[in-house]
């Protein structure tokens, strides 16, 4: 079973950059479609973009709105690792960030069978 690793998090003040990173301990995320979510304790988990396999090409990456234009997914195959700068944060991108893999880009958290422990992101107001 793979295991994905999230690093980058950490409390920072309105309108700082974080980048957390992505790691898969085992195997290569090359072949699979990379997703970034995040969740609020007491509120439902939500998908901020997703990145499809390198061999599949679905379309322009997708964001949720409220990071339009202020975060940007990527990945580093010589390091076999998936990124997402996030810039001008705000106190509502306070959340647990999780990297998750799966088999095709998907709205539903569900068809990512594999998920990292999470790395917290706070942004005080």
């Amino acid at each position: 079973q793979v295991q994905l690793v999230e690093s980058g998090g950490g409390l920072v003040q309105p309108g700082d950059s974080l980048r957390l990173s992505c790691v898969a301990s085992s195997g290569s995320l090359d072949f699979y479609a990379v997703g970034w979510f995040r969740q609020v304790p007491g509120k439902e988990r939500e998908q901020i973009s997703c990145l499809s396999a390198r061999s599949r090409y679905n379309g322009p990456i997708k964001y949720v709105d409220s990071v339009k234009g202020r975060f940007t997914i990527s990945r580093a195959n010589a390091k076999n690792t998936v990124y997402l700068q996030m810039n001008s944060l705000k106190p509502e991108d306070t959340a647990i960030y999780y990297c998750a893999r799966g088999n095709h880009c998907s709205r539903s958290g569900k068809d990512f069978p594999s998920w990292g422990q999470g790395t917290q992101v706070t942004v005080p107001s």
